[in-house]
């Protein structure tokens, strides 16, 4: 297996610090506009591994297919991962295809709201340009494993491994997520600081929320809807959660039958009074207004102003939770409700890996799947998400102890 990865950020270099302590691909090729930026994750994560020699950086402009189709080819990539933001998905997706390459991203091609009715109806759904060239994907015998991250990712494989093992009827798929983490500046003086991309945090939790039921099929919210107190483990306790825009919601139903899938986060009120300012000022929008004569984005200007999420891990305390919440009828005809889940301690996260327990939390899921994929334990072709293939595998992959597995341990709960 050659991969090559596309974008060095915070989940990019997170990403080749946990696969270079594995064997199971020949070339890890990574990749960014800021070719510098790239050497510095090659050299970073290759300082883990004595002897290590699989690693190279290289320059990509994640905008253009071709950029994307000419470095794969350069380099012989039998797999391309996405780990930029959201509006390059297409033109990586498309350079990966032309290259002869499967792909694999953690963030799918992004929607765009219904033109008269935005929060009763979707318009453009996220995934649906992905998923339009599904036929071609599968003609050419390739595959595109789209939300592969933690959520979505994770969330969705949980869902596979609750319908097959856990469930004989779904109620409800609801992913679920929150944290107690708490960025502090020099001061000690705790700030706003995302512990992701802020570019898809405003694209996330700002557009209409989709829901999906079995008898409506899929149809939308006001943002920050149907607000609930969920109780997180491991410590983090009570957080009150929203209704979000995100891909679980679009790729579950696809493969598992389940009455209705939702997607809540954890995100707090100041969190959510910090999006509402920037969308009553406009600061949200993506079309570039002209400033002094020169033309930029205003979410760009925000991104810029914001501390990036790959720096702030050594100010930054307390533990993320992903998981799946199902309900239902279990497999002896009994009601049924379970949690499961995945925490990360970020202390533990900064001191294995030098890399923050968000990011590290989204790029363990690649790694894991591009292994199941390099052994042919996940075979399949087309467009296809991460609960289409067997669960079981991943889990026990990620759970058992290192050096074998990826001593990453996932949890159950029954509530």
């Amino acid at each position: 297996m050659r991969i090559l990865v596309v974008g060095s950020g915070g989940v990019g270099d997170a990403f080749a610090r946990i696969a270079v302590q594995r064997d199971f691909f020949e070339l890890l090729v990574v990749s960014d506009f800021d070719e510098a930026r790239a050497s510095a994750t090659v050299a970073t994560a290759t300082a883990r591994r004595p002897g290590e020699r699989r690693l190279v950086a290289a320059k990509v402009d994640a905008s253009s297919s071709e950029s994307v189709a000419a470095l794969a080819r350069e380099h012989a990539i039998t797999h391309v991962l996405n780990a930029v933001d959201p509006r390059f998905v297409m033109s990586v997706f498309e350079g990966a295809f032309v290259a002869g390459a499967d792909y694999l991203d953690m963030a799918m091609s992004l929607s765009a709201p219904h033109p008269d009715r935005p929060y009763a109806e979707p318009g453009v759904k996220l995934g649906d340009d992905q998923f339009a060239a599904a036929q071609l994907w599968e003609n050419a015998g390739r595959l595109a494993l789209v939300g592969i991250g933690v959520e979505p990712g994770l969330s969705d494989v949980f869902a596979r491994y609750a319908a097959d093992h856990l469930f004989s009827e779904i109620d409800e798929l609801g992913t679920r997520d929150g944290a107690n983490l708490v960025v502090r500046n020099e001061l000690g003086e705790e700030i706003f600081a995302p512990s992701f991309s802020i570019w898809t945090t405003i694209e996330e939790c700002l557009n209409p929320p989709v829901v999906w039921e079995k008898d409506k099929g899929w149809f939308t919210t006001a943002p920050f809807s149907e607000p609930e107190v969920f109780d997180f483990p491991e410590g983090i306790g009570p957080v009150e959660c929203v209704n979000v825009e995100h891909e679980e919601v679009l790729l579950m139903p696809r493969w598992v039958d389940a009455k209705r899938v939702t997607f809540k986060y954890g995100l707090g009120d100041d969190f959510i009074g910090v999006l509402k300012t920037l969308h009553a000022l406009g600061l949200d929008r993506t079309q570039k207004v002209t400033v002094g004569g020169i033309q930029v984005s205003p979410r760009d200007v925000v991104a810029a102003c914001l501390p990036d999420p790959a720096t702030i891990g050594p100010r930054m305390t307390g533990k993320t939770c992903a998981g799946l919440w199902v309900t239902g009828t279990g497999k002896d005809g009994a009601p049924r409700e379970v949690y499961l889940h995945h925490v990360v301690d970020n202390e533990w996260a900064m001191r294995e890996y030098g890399t923050q327990c968000v990011v590290w939390q989204t790029a363990i899921n690649p790694v894991v799947a591009l292994e199941l994929l390099a052994t042919g334990v996940w075979q399949g072709t087309g467009v296809r998400g991460p609960e289409s293939f067997d669960a079981v595998p991943y889990l026990d992959l990620l759970k058992a102890p290192q050096p074998g597995g990826y001593g990453s341990p996932w949890g159950m709960e029954d509530r």
